[in-house]
C-alpha cells in the first residue's frame, strides 16, 4: 500500500475543516491532525473496515482544536470542547443534527482507551490513529510504504514536545479528565519513546 492508495475525501466540509485546522493550529498540531486521518484511513483500507471518509476527515482535522488557546475550555476536557466546535462547524456545513452528533462523538471518543470498531468505526479509527501518532501505540500496523511517504509529506516537527506540554497542562487543570489520567499513567514517557520519531 502507498500514499496514493489512501482515500482522500474532497468535499466542502473537508476543505473547510482543513482551513480551520490550518488557521488555528500550530504546524506541528496541523500535521498531526492530517497524519491521524492518513494512518486511520490506511489502516481501515488495509483491513477492509468500512468507514465514512468525510466524517473521519473532518473529525481528524478538528479532534485537537480544544487544545488551542482560542477554543480551550476551563470547564470541560479538551476533547469535549473539540466536540462542541465540531458540532457548530458541521451545522454551518449543513450537516444533519445526527451527523453533527457523530462528528462530536468521534472527537470525544478519540481519548477513550478503546472504541469498538463494530459500534463506531470512525471513533475506533481515530482513537487508534491518534494513539499511533502521539504515543507510538501499534505503529507496526502502519504499512511501511505509507509510513515513509506520510512522514515525508507531513513531518512530525515539534509534535512530541508540543503535545507533551499540552497534555500536561490539560491534566494539571482538569485532573479528572482523560488527559489527567494519561499524565498520571506516564504518557510523557510513551511520547518520548514513540518509534515514529526514531
Amino acid at each position: 500500500m502507498r500514499f496514493d492508495d489512501i482515500v482522500l475525501p474532497d468535499t466542502p466540509a473537508c476543505r473547510g475543516a482543513l482551513e480551520v485546522a490550518t488557521r488555528y493550529q500550530s504546524p506541528s498540531l496541523l500535521n498531526h491532525s492530517i497524519r491521524a486521518y492518513l494512518w486511520a484511513a490506511a489502516y481501515a483500507q488495509n483491513r477492509a473496515i468500512d468507514f465514512d471518509a468525510e466524517l473521519l476527515y473532518v473529525s481528524s482535522m478538528l479532534h485537537d482544536i480544544g487544545l488551542v488557546a482560542e477554543f480551550d475550555s476551563q470547564t470541560v476536557p479538551f476533547e469535549e470542547a473539540g466536540g462542541h466546535v465540531a458540532w457548530a462547524f458541521c451545522a454551518g456545513a449543513g450537516w444533519s443534527p445526527e451527523r453533527r452528533l457523530r462528528a462530536s462523538e468521534v472527537i470525544i471518543r478519540h481519548m477513550w482507551e478503546e472504541v469498538p470498531v463494530e459500534e463506531d468505526p470512525e471513533g475506533h479509527l481515530l482513537e487508534l490513529s491518534t494513539g499511533m501518532d502521539i504515543s507510538g501505540r501499534r505503529t507496526e500496523d502502519i504499512p511501511d510504504g505509507v509510513r515513509h511517504e506520510v512522514l515525508e509529506r507531513y513531518p512530525r516537527l515539534e509534535i512530541a514536545k508540543e503535545f507533551a506540554a499540552c497534555i500536561a497542562d490539560q491534566g494539571a487543570r482538569k485532573p479528572s479528565s482523560y488527559a489527567g489520567r494519561f499524565v498520571r499513567g506516564g504518557i510523557a514517557d510513551r511520547i518520548a519513546a514513540n518509534p515514529l520519531d526514531a
